[in-house]
């Protein structure tokens, strides 16, 4: 089980609980938290003290006192007239990610929700009741406030859960797992379950956690490539690289000579050509400025991860301040600068799979990789379709966060749109994946015809992991499966 505190919360971590199904828990410690917060709710309760979304409406509705009577339903009638969510569902490893991690911000204790809430939501995800979560509906601010109602819906015994692999109603899943639903929310509970960035977080987590798995495949993948075109590998000597002084390209530029590191294959500067193209010569410079964003995005990331993006905020001292924690800003430009940063990984990795099968730029090797070329079209169409991913990434790379719409009669004036930014990212990353393992199975074949036996020990582990799955090509024969379990090697990170 992973301890959840509010403070230490990393993306390996959060993987054990999304993907590997990890079961939390918080220590008593941190419920003594949770409780000295609502106790402080509790008492701006019964002095009938004004506060934004206690006893108070919602948005440009702040101005409108709440009965005491009322403070509980408000909380209800928020949960429901939220979800407002469109499109298609998130993952699974998505929802377990935003519930893991709005767990992680209340029990912070600056949210004064009750001890009973938060311990239901622990319930839910360690016993796998997934709330059905929709995409899209998100501005990024107030928070993810539409995909956080779909994830508290449950809690209340409403909305619609994934329960043992089925879409089922809540309530017939309860009843399965024979565990009961909240009696109702209490005054606050409503806005401090939706008010915050988990849903752009939670996707923002799982991309960059795979686009730093792919930096390194496309290091590896480019190695594959330059094996295959007898590449020039003086352009990765260190001092070349110190001098320029960028960090993730001196990275980069080690870890080609060490996945290079006795190949027969490669070649110098004036035995086979002056000079290497630039997808085969920069692989430092581009894989290295990636590098160093992908490094920034994460550091922002986990920040996130344990941040307390709620509204208003529950101090110690007795105080609720109204402010803008929930704002997405900081995530949504990170995640526009991710977006970019695996594109680029995407597009010189198309460049590189060009070059191996034009016969005008692959240094001999037969025409899209195949023996009796003209009755076979070999890897010819591969190329295609990793350009069509590499353009369809161009679009998805417009910056989301630069766009803005006032909601809320203009309370709202300034969003964020950072789920957006995320979930493209996220497109992009899923993009990428596809392009590097097409380069990677293209590079094999193209070895097949350079020769295997002379490359670099790391390249013949390669190698020989791709052969597992896809074999050499002698004829056409229906390309998708091959990609398709290609890539599947990449999804189980085993390349």
């Amino acid at each position: 089980m992973i301890e959840l505190n509010g403070h230490n919360l990393t993306l390996e971590l959060l993987m054990e609980i999304t993907r590997k199904k990890q079961k939390v828990f918080i220590t008593e410690e941190t419920k003594e938290r949770v409780c000295a917060s609502r106790a402080i709710v509790d008492n701006i309760v019964k002095e009938k003290r004004t506060v934004y979304g206690v006893n108070t409406g919602f948005g440009k509705l702040s101005d409108h006192r709440i009965p005491s009577e009322d403070v509980n339903h408000l909380q209800e009638n928020l949960l429901m007239s939220h979800a407002c969510g469109v499109g298609d569902v998130f993952s699974e490893e998505i929802v377990r990610g935003m519930m893991a991690l709005r767990i992680n911000a209340l029990i912070k204790g600056y949210s004064g929700i009750r001890l009973e809430t938060v311990e239901k939501l622990i319930l839910y995800l360690n016993e796998d009741i997934l709330p059905v979560i929709y995409e899209k509906g998100s501005l990024g601010a107030s928070g993810d406030l539409v995909p956080l109602a779909h994830m508290a819906l449950p809690l209340i015994g409403k909305g619609e859960v994934l329960y043992k692999g089925k879409r089922m109603n809540t309530g017939k899943a309860l009843d399965m797992a024979q565990i009961n639903s909240l009696d109702g929310l209490h005054a606050k509970e409503g806005l401090a379950l939706i008010n915050g960035t988990q849903a752009m977080t939670s996707v923002g987590a799982h991309a960059v956690y795979d686009a730093l798995y792919l930096l390194d495949v496309a290091n590896k993948s480019a190695a594959l490539t330059m094996e295959a075109l007898r590449s020039i590998v003086d352009v990765f000597e260190p001092t070349v690289h110190a001098i320029r002084n960028q960090e993730g390209q001196i990275e980069v530029a080690k870890t080609m000579l060490v996945l290079l590191d006795g190949s027969k294959n490669t070649s110098h500067q004036g035995e086979v050509r002056v000079q290497d193209a630039y997808a085969i010569r920069c692989v430092p410079q581009v894989h290295g400025a990636s590098l160093d964003t992908i490094a920034f995005v994460k550091d922002k990331i986990e920040r996130e991860m344990n941040a307390v993006t709620d509204n208003p905020i529950v101090l110690e001292d007795g105080r609720a301040i109204s402010a803008g924690n929930f704002h997405g800003q900081p995530i949504a430009l990170a995640m526009d600068h991710l977006a970019i940063a695996v594109s680029e990984l995407a597009n010189i990795a198309e460049r590189r799979l060009e070059r191996l099968v034009n016969p005008c730029l692959n240094d001999g090797l037969p025409a899209f990789l195949v023996k009796d070329k003209g009755l076979h079209s070999g890897y010819m169409i591969v190329q295609y379709a990793a350009a069509s991913l590499v353009s369809e990434n161009k679009v998805l790379s417009h910056p989301a966060s630069v766009d803005s719409i006032p909601s809320s009669a203009n309370q709202e004036d300034h969003v964020s749109m950072g789920t957006i930014a995320a979930r493209k990212a996220l497109k992009i990353v899923e993009h990428t994946r596809q392009v590097l393992s097409m380069e990677l199975m293209t590079a094999a074949q193209a070895l097949d015809f350079r020769g295997k036996k002379t490359v670099s020990l790391p390249m013949k582990k390669l190698y020989e992991t791709i052969r597992e799955t896809v074999p050499f090509l002698e004829v056409d024969c229906v390309m998708q499966p091959l990609m398709q379990s290609m890539e599947q090697l990449l999804i189980d990170e085993k390349v």
